[in-house]
């Protein structure tokens, strides 16, 4: 884990994952814009320097965390290691995931299929449940999922994804109701469309330029990741939070 400055005990902690890339990057600079010190967690050792570089040369801070998710080791010792460096854990972004393949139930390569639950639900299960002491150190823990549509909307050939997130949804709903007489509040929110990689692979003939960017989703993610979000369990749609604050306005 990179930077071993001693930490301003004002500012939260926050731990985003996949924050290379799409929405846990613009999660994370958002966070970090707000104050937090963000804990940067993805496989890309490159991307997570770049993103280092950007949070820094805004005056925000920031630690990485180079980890594969799938690495049962790394993520079982996590816990641990931001034990000794931070003390406790403010929030908890969600964001890494992998699409899978778009293919009929009956072809689901069963090496794809395992990848998919490992990263979108095991993973996820593991960090909870290694970070959950933290989080209850905290004077305002947070839980930030990120899910999708196709967790509740079933169309051919997404059934990886749509059966993992699925799964995904359950677990933090599932946890929100076990803590709900806590300070940790665990909520998910769905993006909708955005423009991000995964969306890329996903419908390749799509105008990206025609989409909401990750950058539009994340201060939605850093408000619901703040300590004056009080909701639990809730679902929120970024479609929905743009339509309200646009009324706002």
């Amino acid at each position: 884990m990179s930077d071993s400055k001693p930490i301003s005990p004002e500012r939260r902690i926050v731990l985003v994952t996949g924050a290379s890339r799409g929405i846990g990057r613009a999660a994370a600079r958002e966070l970090a814009r707000r104050g937090a010190h963000v804990l940067c967690l993805a496989r890309t050792v490159g991307a997570l320097e770049e993103l280092d570089d950007e949070v820094r040369a805004e005056g925000g801070a920031c630690s990485l965390i180079p980890a594969d998710l799938t690495d049962e080791d790394t993520v079982t010792r996590l816990p641990a290691a931001l034990a000794e460096r931070f003390g406790r854990l403010d929030a908890l972004v969600l964001n890494a995931g992998t699409l899978g393949e778009l293919t009929p139930v009956t072809d689901i390569d069963g090496k794809t299929w395992s990848n998919a639950l490992e990263v979108n639900v095991t993973a996820n299960w593991r960090l909870l449940a290694g970070l959950d002491p933290l989080l209850r150190l905290s004077d305002a823990g947070r839980v930030v999922g990120i899910t999708s549509s196709r967790a509740r909307k079933y169309v051919p050939f997404w059934t990886t994804y749509s059966a993992s997130k699925a799964a995904f949804e359950a677990l933090l709903l599932t946890y929100a109701a076990e803590r709900a007489e806590t300070k940790i509040r665990t909520n998910l929110i769905d993006p909708g469309p955005i423009a991000t990689g995964m969306r890329a692979k996903a419908m390749p003939g799509e105008d990206q330029d025609t989409l909401a960017q990750p950058e539009d989703l994340a201060p939605l993610i850093a408000d619901v990741a703040g300590e004056g979000f009080t909701e639990n369990a809730a679902r929120l749609s970024f479609k929905e939070w743009t339509s309200e604050k646009g009324e706002q306005e």
